[in-house]
């Protein structure tokens, strides 16, 4: 099933493929969850990346988005050899201090989605770890990147 066929929770997602490998596989045989969250932080900083906001870029300002709430559904079992895409996409931003990003999770020859995700995040001072008010640039970037419903 090509990803455009797919119907996503969110029109136009930012999406990540992986292939669940032999090194995600638990006792049960299927993925283990924590690889969904492995997952979906590499999906986020790709998506961050592209929006023009990387790792580096954080560095140099000495702030960070960090997440402070994470939950996730987990629906499906997956299996080794089978393609996944993670959907991403930034649904809210006050401007401030607060941005929350969603992700969806669907195995690629079907369709379904086997996992959900949501985090709330916060930009802190990554010196210090503390709270601070964003920069303009990730204001602009992120606020810019807002899917509606």
């Amino acid at each position: 099933m090509n990803s455009t066929e797919l119907i996503w929770q969110y029109q136009n997602p930012f999406i990540e493929s992986v292939y669940v490998t032999a090194d995600v596989i638990d006792g049960l045989n299927h993925t283990n969850n924590t690889a969904y969250v492995k997952w979906c932080e590499l999906a986020a900083w790709q998506h961050s990346d592209e929006l023009g906001l990387g790792l580096a870029d954080y560095k140099k300002l000495n702030r960070a988005m960090a997440i402070v709430k994470a939950d996730y559904e987990y629906l499906q079992a997956t299996r080794l050899g089978q393609e996944l895409l993670i959907g991403t996409w930034l649904v809210a931003c006050d401007g401030k201090l607060s941005c929350e990003r969603k992700f969806e999770i669907k195995r690629k020859q079907d369709g379904q989605t086997v996992a959900k995700g949501a985090w709330k995040l916060i930009c802190i001072d990554i010196a210090t770890g503390k709270p601070k008010r964003m920069p303009n640039i990730f204001r602009d970037v992120y606020c810019a990147a807002i899917v509606n419903s």
